[in-house]
This record gives structure tokens, C-alpha cells and sequence, in this order.
């Protein structure tokens, strides 16, 4: 399918189309990584994998689906093509931050495969190199993940998008970058300082992963289209709505999901200690003695019977249907949002079909 045939109604089809966008990239960059040295081909392989070996593609589809939901192919002059590469470099900075949010968590999987740092750990025991091979592992990880940050750059410059086009999305690709990065500071900081505050958790929902996954996306296609500003307002109130809820879908999947279907540990949340709202509101419903048993178990516990039963006390405080409830809330207002829009009735259906899709999901 041609990309200028990828309209609201069938964005299904814009995942296979940035795959290839990803693919080529690669493909046009390995001749200056291989003119470096082969210790980086292979240390690049990596990355490769990573990038190409799994995810939805929210990020791209969201910036497409704000191109095309502005009226972007009918009253833009811009290259549908290029504008669809532009936003495939989003698959950068969500692999950026996957790979480092996964050092940061020492997890050892995801999406059912070994996570970067462990896959150049293994390969460091394999092939008998010198020193040691959990720090390689993450070292080289560390420096994919900035490779990865770089990438995504040079894949939004010279994406085709006309200058202009760049110009006008400035604000939020610079804005995007720096929340994101922010957002996982803060992530960070609220695990080691023990933090309780479903507000601050809120924050952290709403920079370290809504902003990135759904509002900015959104905002960068609509402002590439050139739309006016309330549709841009009204595009980034459904965005951060349908973002949170979307990062709350993920934290009762982090205690609660199936690891067959998630490609994670059960309860890998509360084995990293992870100050999500799920566990704040837990907090502030369960009794006193219960309260500090998940306290005092959330990020020191591994043995799987001992997360089980903090995620059980979680379950019976009531906080599980709580977030559900909220879940709720927010996909309706996020919605509600596109009634501002200044969109045709056809967009307002498909974003609200992305939204259902976002937060009722399973993995």
C-alpha cells in the first residue's frame, strides 16, 4: 500500500510501513558503522535486533494519525512519505529509552527475549572476552541506547520533511525529548526516596511515558500538517488523557499481567519497586499492618510466593478496580477531547478506536 493511501481509516497499515522506514535506515548506515570497526557491527547487530524484533508502533502511528487526522493529505504540500519516515524515528527514542530503562531496572527480559544488555552479555561469555561480562553487557547498552537517542535526530532532519515543516514542529520534538528524559529521572528519584504520592506517580505517567507515547506524537503530526491551534489543543488533551491511561494500563500489567503474554516476569513492578498510583492507592486503602507488609516488600522481594501475595494485598485493598475505574474515566475524556478537534466525524472515529485499543489492552 502506498503511504499516501494510508488515510484515517486504515491506519492499521502504518506498523508494516514504518518497519521497512526502520529497516532502510539501518540498512543505509551500516556501511559507516562497518567502516568504524566490526567490534560496532556487532554491537550495533544489537540494536538492530532490538529495534526491529518487537513493538506495536504506537509512537509513529499516533504522529501519522495526527498528520492525516489534521487534513494533513489533503492541505499539506509535505511528502506523505517523508512525513511517515519523520515519525518512524519516534521507534528511536522508544528504543532509547527501552534499553536504558532496562539497565536502570535490571531486567533481564523484554518482549520475551533477552534485553540488550544481557543479549551483549551473553555474547561477551561466548566468545571468552577479557573482563567482565555483565559490565561489558550494560556498558555497551548504554552507548546503543545513546546511538539509538542520535539516530532518532538524523532520522527526523533528513526525514524529507520540507524545513518549514520542522520549524513548526520544533517546540514539541524538543519538548518531547527533554520529558521523557525528565520523566525517567523522576521515576528514578521517587524509587529512592520511597515515595507514596500517587500525585508525583501521576507525574511520572504523564512525562515518562504519556507525553512521548500519544500527546507529543500526536502534536507533531498535527503541527506538521499545519493545523490551527485548537486542534492542536484539542489533540494533546486527548493525547495526555489517553497517555495515562495507557501507562496505567501498564501498571496493573506490571503486578497483574500474564508473563505468556507480556513478556516479563510476573511482578516484575513490585520486584523493581516501582512507586506506580496502582501502589500508592493501595497504600492508602489497605490497613496499617497490611500497608507495611507491601511496603516493606515492594522492590526487596524475589521470591515469587512473596510477590504473589503483595500483589494479592494489592488486589483486596480494592486499588486494582480503582485504577480500572480511572482507566475509564480517562479514555472518556480523552475522547471527549476530539469533540473540539475541528476533525471529520471519520478521524474522531478511528482516534477513538486507537484509544480503546491503548488502554484495553493485554500486553
Amino acid at each position: 500500500m502506498a503511504t499516501h493511501e494510508l488515510g484515517i481509516g486504515n491506519l492499521s497499515a502504518v506498523p508494516g510501513v514504518v518497519e521497512k522506514h526502520l529497516e532502510q535506515f539501518f540498512d543505509e548506515h551500516g556501511p559507516a558503522i562497518s567502516a568504524i570497526g566490526e567490534p560496532v557491527s556487532e554491537a550495533v547487530a544489537h540494536l538492530r535486533a532490538f529495534t526491529l524484533g518487537g513493538g506495536k508502533r504506537v509512537r509513529p502511528l499516533y504522529g501519522w494519525a495526527g498528520f492525516v487526522g489534521a487534513g494533513g493529505l489533503e492541505t499539506s504540500s509535505e511528502d506523505p512519505n517523508a512525513v511517515l519516515r519523520a515519525m518512524s524515528a519516534l521507534e528511536f527514542i522508544q528504543a532509547c529509552a527501552l534499553v536504558h530503562d532496562d539497565i536502570v531496572d535490571a531486567s533481564d527480559t523484554r518482549r520475551g527475549n533477552p534485553t540488550v544488555h544481557r543479549s551483549v552479555e551473553a555474547q561477551h561469555l561466548e566468545n571468552r572476552w577479557l573482563g567482565d561480562a555483565a559490565t561489558f553487557g550494560v556498558n555497551t547498552a548504554i552507548l546503543l541506547g545513546d546511538l539509538a537517542l542520535v539516530w532518532a535526530e538524523d532520522m527526523w532532519r533528513y526525514s524529507g520533511v520540507s524545513l518549514e515543516a520542522l520549524q513548526r514542529a520544533a517546540e514539541p520534538w524538543v519538548g518531547m525529548r527533554t520529558e521523557v528524559i525528565g520523566g525517567q529521572i523522576l521515576d528514578i528519584s521517587l524509587e529512592s526516596r520511597g515515595s507514596e504520592s500517587a500525585d508525583m506517580a501521576d507525574r511520572v505517567n504523564r512525562f515518562k511515558t504519556a507525553a512521548y507515547t500519544i500527546e507529543r506524537p500526536l502534536h507533531l503530526g498535527a503541527t506538521i500538517a499545519g493545523a490551527d491551534d485548537e486542534t492542536i489543543a484539542a489533540f494533546r488533551g486527548y493525547g495526555r488523557d489517553i497517555g495515562i491511561a495507557f501507562q496505567l494500563r501498564d501498571d496493573l500489567l506490571g503486578v497483574f499481567g500474564d508473563p505468556a503474554i507480556t513478556g516479563k516476569p510476573a511482578g516484575d513492578d513490585l520486584r523493581e519497586g516501582k512507586r506506580t498510583v496502582l501502589y500508592a492507592t493501595a497504600l492508602e486503602l489497605l490497613d496499617a499492618n497490611d500497608a507495611d507488609e507491601l511496603r516493606t516488600g515492594v522492590g526487596t522481594a524475589t521470591d515469587p510466593k512473596v510477590l504473589q501475595r503483595l500483589a494479592d494485598l494489592i488486589r483486596q485493598s480494592g486499588a486494582e478496580d480503582a485504577v480500572e475505574e480511572r482507566i475509564n474515566r480517562l479514555t472518556a475524556s480523552g475522547i471527549a477531547h476530539l469533540d473540539t478537534a475541528g476533525i471529520t466525524a471519520e478521524a474522531r472515529q478511528a482516534l477513538s478506536e486507537l484509544a480503546h485499543k491503548a488502554t484495553d489492552r493485554r500486553m
